[in-house]
């Protein structure tokens, strides 16, 4: 399966923590388990679930399936990834490493980069939005 962009901007679950919130905990385990069997997933879609959500910062929790290329996403947000389980190929137009469930990368604002999964991965996806005049 290949994506030209990994959407980002989906509905809040219940495990989502705002500004408005002073802490919330939450159960990776089980949210693992709940996007898995989930009907888009056995449908082999990806699947993700909105961990935080505030003007300045957004934690994505994303499910895919082994073989799922993600091309040419970057915009005006750093990012970080970080395997949670399985291992994907990261690229960018200057390095490539596989990266394995543990790991983390980060990349500052306006890098492209795309990632293969060689095996189904879970990732927690980080974006800090970019400053106003990016």
């Amino acid at each position: 399966m290949e994506i030209e962009t990994l959407e980002t901007r989906l509905p809040i679950s219940e495990y989502s923590r705002s500004v408005d919130n002073a802490l919330a905990e939450i159960d990776l385990p089980a949210l693992i388990r709940k996007l898995k069997f989930s009907k888009e997933w056995k449908e082999g879609e990806l699947n993700s679930q909105v961990l935080y959500n505030s003007p300045g910062i957004q934690i994505i929790l994303t499910a895919l399936h082994k073989g799922t290329e993600v091309k040419s996403f970057q915009n005006s947000d750093s990012v970080t990834l970080q395997i949670v389980e399985g291992e994907i190929k990261f690229r960018t137009r200057e390095d490539s490493q596989l990266l394995y469930k543990g790991q983390a990368v980060t990349l500052d604002e306006n890098i492209k980069y795309s990632l293969t999964t060689r095996e189904e991965t879970v990732l927690l996806l980080t974006l800090i939005k970019g400053s106003p005049e990016h």
